[in-house]
């Protein structure tokens, strides 16, 4: 009997641009077949609403929209699936990230909440599904965020002794590893205020992919300063944040005259907020390899920008080159925590998250199988 080894992963991050699929095999850990399937568009502008606390929360419409995008992420499961030339059989199980819709780990009554409902996940595909990560992880006093870093070092930390990681989604983060020590966390925005920015300037979903538009303004110091100025960057690990915190109202009010810039120099400085934020890290962590994923990979600007200021022999490489592509390692991480929850091992870090202990993570919502009554 072939013992089965394949785990697919669900990712939709802060960004709200894409649902990323992935089927990886877990020994060793591979990535063998990916696809971006579009978010639902009915739904995003909803999701970022709630994203960044704006939206007047209907119960219904919240509840509605937890059952559509549980719909969309079977869909786009038994889609890779069929791509693959593979069945549903051959699948141990689905790691479904879900969207965030609001992170709020240092409330009175900590919570992160992801919607995207695994029981309909489980009910379309007849997969096992695991979801609901992060919960846990806050419930045992952590942040609940980053999860991957554990991955991270699963996958990266045999590259050398010491290694670097920044994903470059909507939130930037960090997994600094050094032998069997890690430390993780979000260093401040990375795509989250390149892509509202756009979005406001051009009405549509659009982004500003390769840094073309910052690439052609100049920041502002004094704006830039302003907002280097929130307490956020200099708080101690570990910490977590979100589209809750870093978003453009958020910019406006710490630094009310990056209104009045040109497009093109407003742009530029949500740039180089992002590049300082992440490089003052990885300079003082001064890793020989730092490699680099997420959708900010193909942002050829922000790369520069971070580049530029890191100390000399640094160097940025895509994770690419260390056999996973830059825009799957996210959804290849639930993947990979799917099996640690299944095998009954810890998928978090305490020094990374400030969980009290390691904890396995997720809810499993059972595959479709017969049953008595």
């Amino acid at each position: 009997m072939v013992e089965l080894d394949k785990f697919l992963g669900l990712m939709s991050g802060t960004s709200v641009d894409a649902i990323d699929a992935v089927i990886a095999q877990t020994k060793p850990f591979q990535i063998l077949h990916s696809q971006s399937f579009v978010f639902p568009e009915a739904w995003r502008a909803f999701a970022l609403a709630l994203g960044q606390g704006q939206a007047q929360v209907d119960l219904d419409q919240l509840g509605q929209f937890d059952i559509a995008l549980g719909e969309a992420f079977a869909s786009s499961a038994l889609a890779l699936i069929a791509q693959a030339g593979l069945s549903p059989h051959d699948i141990v199980a689905i790691g479904s990230h879900g969207q965030t819709v609001r992170h709020r780990p240092n409330l009175p009554h900590p919570f992160t909440l992801q919607l995207g409902c695994p029981h309909v996940i489980a009910e379309r595909t007849g997969i096992c599904t695991i979801a609901d990560f992060r919960r846990r992880d806050v419930a045992a006093g952590g942040q609940g965020a980053p999860l991957v870093p554990a991955f991270h070092h699963a996958i990266f930390g045999t590259f050398a002794e010491r290694v670097a990681v920044l994903n470059l989604g909507g939130i930037a983060n960090v997994t600094l590893i050094q032998g069997d020590t890690v430390v993780g966390f979000d260093t401040g925005p990375a795509n989250a205020l390149l892509d509202s920015h756009m979005l406001e300037l051009n009405g549509a979903k659009s982004i500003d992919t390769n840094g073309d538009i910052a690439a052609q303004g100049r920041a502002d110091t004094t704006c830039l300063q302003q907002l280097l100025a929130d307490s956020y960057f200099a708080q101690p690990p570990p910490k977590s944040s979100g589209r809750e915190h870093f978003n453009l109202a958020w910019v406006r009010e710490l630094a009310p005259r990056w209104q009045n810039l040109s497009a093109h120099d407003r742009q530029a400085t949500l740039a180089e907020l992002t590049a300082q934020t992440v490089a003052t890290t990885l300079r003082q962590f001064a890793a020989p390899i730092n490699i680099v994923c997420g959708g900010g990979v193909q942002n050829a600007d922000l790369l520069r920008r971070i580049a530029t200021q890191l100390n000399p022999g640094q160097q940025l490489q895509s994770s690419a080159a260390y056999g996973i592509d830059p825009d799957y390692v996210e959804a290849g991480a639930f993947a990979w925590l799917a099996q640690q929850t299944l095998i009954h091992r810890g998928g978090n870090l305490p020094a990374v998250t400030g969980a009290r202990a390691a904890r396995v993570l997720g809810a499993i919502c059972a595959a479709n199988e017969s049953i008595q009554a």
